[in-house]
């Protein structure tokens, strides 16, 4: 296995020192996790995606060795991940993870990437709006209860916000003679199609990409996403060259967020891939430094899909290294 670059710490660093209240509560306390699961077997895989595998007549092995190939064969492609991963300041395997556990478990890769650019012309020419029960959700963002967060800066802590406000005030709950499903935000307002919640290369949903679109615009230049323009939300997640930016920077948010509670992850990525899948990054770094027992450090623990990238970090790594030669 390949020396792990010092990017992730480098980054880290830099936040730190950006941050005065950060630097004196976190810089000596700062907890690296190590690389390898935490876990001895493989956790729980949940039967959702075991009854997507089954449907299609396919297993997960042969789902993991279609993606493989893909990586193999996509030269362009696997260039685009390291130029993404210098850009970002993270180490490519945290993409190339983030997409093996996509198509392991969720999605099977397509014969080319180039499948996925037809598809994003598709959606950009799309008609469609954001909306729930009937109303949009820019009008629902509007509610009393969102006001709060418009106190936010930058776009993860905003949309951050406001997926905590659904899920506290109207998740499950009848408000204003209304009931609402006990159902994600991301699932109640960014699904028109209804054909799943994520989409694309990297499996990428509408609200996530909306709360790195800060990040995207300042390191990469490109547009910010605004709910008001869905079209150009599904155009960049659809779109494999933009796909991949974006995974670079759900990555580095992740890393990020974890970083502001005192973890350093930029060397496992099994926990980073496993963010990638469940999300809400902010909310669980939190609740693992809340969790914290003074004596017995905790630390994240990588679910069913990041376990698997880091069982295959041996083969994915040699993966990497043949379009480095």
């Amino acid at each position: 296995m390949r020396a792990w670059k010092m990017v992730g710490l480098a980054a880290i660093a830099i936040f730190i020192a950006a941050d005065p209240w950060i630097a004196s509560a976190r810089a000596d306390k700062m907890v690296v996790v190590p690389p390898g699961n935490r876990s001895h077997v493989q956790p729980t895989i949940p039967t959702a995606s075991a009854q997507r595998t089954r449907a299609f007549n396919t297993t997960y092995e042969a789902k993991y060795a279609q993606i493989i190939a893909l990586l193999g064969r996509e030269k362009t492609l696997m260039a685009q991940i390291h130029k993404a991963a210098e850009a970002y300041d993270i180490d490519p395997i945290h993409i190339v993870g983030a997409l093996v556990g996509e198509h392991t478990y969720n999605v099977s890769a397509v014969g080319s990437a180039q499948t996925y650019y037809v598809k994003a012309l598709a959606y950009a020419n799309a008609d469609f709006v954001f909306r729930y029960k009937g109303v949009s959700l820019q009008t629902f963002l509007d509610r009393p209860e969102f006001a709060h967060c418009k106190a936010e800066t930058g776009s993860a802590a905003l949309w951050n916000c406001r997926d905590q406000v659904w899920q506290d005030a109207f998740r499950g709950k009848t408000v204003d003679g209304v009931a609402y499903e006990p159902v994600t935000f991301q699932r109640a307002f960014f699904q028109p199609f209804y054909a799943g919640q994520t989409f694309g290369f990297g499996q990428i949903s509408p609200l996530t990409a909306l709360e790195v679109t800060d990040l995207v615009h300042k390191v990469s230049g490109l547009p910010k996403l605004t709910t008001d323009k869905p079209q150009a939300i599904y155009r960049d997640i659809m779109d494999p060259d933009r796909s991949i930016i974006y995974i670079a920077a759900i990555v580095r948010d992740s890393i990020d967020a974890y970083a502001e509670q005192g973890y350093d992850i930029s060397r496992n990525p099994g926990i980073t891939a496993t963010l990638y899948n469940v999300g809400q990054p902010r909310r669980r770094a939190a609740e693992l430094r809340a969790t914290a027992g003074r004596k017995a450090q905790k630390l994240p623990v990588e679910n069913y899909y990041g376990w698997l990238v880091n069982e295959k970090l041996d083969e994915l790594e040699t993966l990497l290294n043949q379009h480095t030669q």
